[in-house]
């Protein structure tokens, strides 16, 4: 049995994998901040990462894996994107990724073998119109990932899935009608929107000891869409 922390843990596919490795029996420490948790057998705890002062007492002294799920889709034309809306996504995904990542840092070198996952887009390395809000701070992400796996080898991995769009509460104002679920389905060659269960199934994986020759990478779970045309 293993410990792992989960930032964003009390919906979409932060909740998919808590409740994924919960079933697998090990422990999980979960975050939340807007969405209450509706699941048992998760410490949960309400946390904001962009709080300099919140309370990270609870972490455990040793854990084998750190996963971070907060983030935004806001799909804009890049003209009407402020410099200040720029900088709040940019603080989101980023520097709340490595706020965490600096809080549990202690406990994942404790471990000996710790793993950290993040959270990128298929849109980074396929241009994708109105995405260059997204695609910029998770753009930073691929590039953090890259670096953290070079300063942190050999006793902490960290790798990064760049899903496509995915069915779950972030992306329900693309998905709210069945005519939009249609259509974005028929964009990827596998002919559906990826699950939740799609990614925490590969995160699940990535944390594992299975994956253990695995660092620095970023891997595309994303229908195949990102390279078949």
């Amino acid at each position: 049995m293993k410990h792992y922390a989960i930032i964003g843990a009390s919906s979409g596919i932060g909740r998919s994998l808590a409740s994924r490795l919960k079933a697998a029996g090990h422990e999980v420490s979960g975050t939340w901040r807007k969405t209450p948790p509706e699941m048992d057998g998760i410490s949960w705890h309400q946390t904001d990462v962009l709080d300099p002062v919140a309370d990270y007492s609870w972490i455990p002294p040793v854990l084998h894996g750190l996963v971070y799920c907060p983030g935004a889709i806001q799909l804009k034309p890049f003209h009407r994107i402020s410099g200040d809306e720029f900088m709040k996504d940019y603080q989101l995904q980023v520097v709340g990724a490595i706020n965490a990542i600096q809080k549990f840092l202690p406990s994942l070198k404790a471990s000996g073998n710790g793993s950290v996952i993040l959270f990128s887009t298929v849109a980074v390395q396929s241009g994708f119109s109105f995405h260059s809000m997204v695609s910029a701070s998770k753009g930073a992400i691929e590039g953090l990932t890259r670096a953290l796996s070079a300063e942190l080898a050999p006793v902490i991995r960290v790798n990064c899935i760049a899903p496509s769009l995915t069915d779950t509460p972030l992306a329900s104002t693309l998905l709210n009608t069945p005519e939009k679920r249609l259509a974005n389905g028929e964009r990827h060659p596998l002919k559906r929107i990826g699950k939740a269960e799609d990614i925490s199934a590969l995160a699940s994986f990535l944390l594992s000891d299975e994956s253990g020759w695995i660092t620095g990478q970023i891997i595309h779970a994303d229908g195949g869409i990102g390279t078949i045309r």
